[in-house]
């Protein structure tokens, strides 16, 4: 069975929409490969996990370095929760989506046939898998432009409010409805030291909210946003809502 992949392939676009212009493209298109294109090729094609594995800590690096030097006051806790919340699964494949990066991955048939193109971990992975491959084409400057481009307005939100999705969602539920959210593990996947969980939150039996992350509190916070939205657009009720610090909470 040959390899589907879908048919955007002109990569010159994608490079005018990452502001990057690779001196050498298969470091792009290696990033740009799924695991399940290279099993279907019986490997004789690399895949972008390596690249993913770079670009992670190469993102991690860019955060951390911003967020020291333009808050200086904030304390390592602070800048910890911003950094998770910046770098979760959700947020990155959000991103990915606005670029459509989605439309030039190359996969096997049966993940494309199942839309993994447009999976969250899949299009974080690859975002991650992007940055590793500026860096190593272009060094750290060009990926720290690509990261800040993204990243940096929603990390200058972290001196608002310093309080939790998931404690606002609470509030509400009890003062308009006098019930407690209901938070619950729907998917869980991955090896021990790189778990993917999908969280559902839901009022009175109804889900309003679905987050994706890496960590439970992540995940859980993604989805308490989301349902605040919601609930917001139904109701009609005065809440801004901003990217906020993740707050420690219990597992759930």
């Amino acid at each position: 069975m040959k390899s589907a992949v879908l048919p955007n392939s002109d990569l010159g676009t994608l490079q005018q929409k990452i502001d990057y212009h690779f001196q050498d493209i298969s470091l792009l298109e290696l990033a740009l490969t799924h695991e399940s294109y290279s099993n279907e090729h019986n490997f004789e094609c690399g895949n972008n996990e390596r690249l993913e594995f770079l670009g992670d800590s190469v993102l991690g690096m860019i955060i951390c370095l911003y967020l020291y030097k333009r808050h200086p006051k904030a304390n390592e806790g602070r800048m910890a929760q911003v950094k998770g919340l910046i770098a979760s699964t959700s947020y990155l494949a959000d991103k990915a989506r606005i670029m459509k990066i989605g439309e030039y991955l190359k996969m096997g048939r049966g993940e494309l046939l199942s839309k993994g193109y447009d999976k969250s971990n899949v299009l974080a992975d690859v975002m991650e898998a992007v940055i590793g491959a500026i860096y190593l084409d272009g060094g750290f400057e060009p990926a720290q432009h690509f990261v800040l481009s993204m990243l940096q307005t929603a990390m200058d939100n972290m001196e608002g409010s310093q309080r939790d999705y998931k404690s606002l969602l609470q509030e509400f539920s009890q003062k308009s409805f006098h019930i407690l959210p209901i938070y619950q593990v729907v998917k869980e996947e991955g090896p021990a030291h790189d778990r993917f969980f999908q969280i559902e939150v839901s009022l009175a039996g109804k889900v309003l909210g679905s987050g994706e992350g890496h960590t439970k509190q992540n995940a859980g916070q993604i989805a308490a946003e989301q349902a605040l939205r919601l609930l917001r657009l139904q109701m009609g009720f005065d809440l801004e809502i901003k990217p906020m610090i993740i707050l420690d909470d219990p597992m759930l």
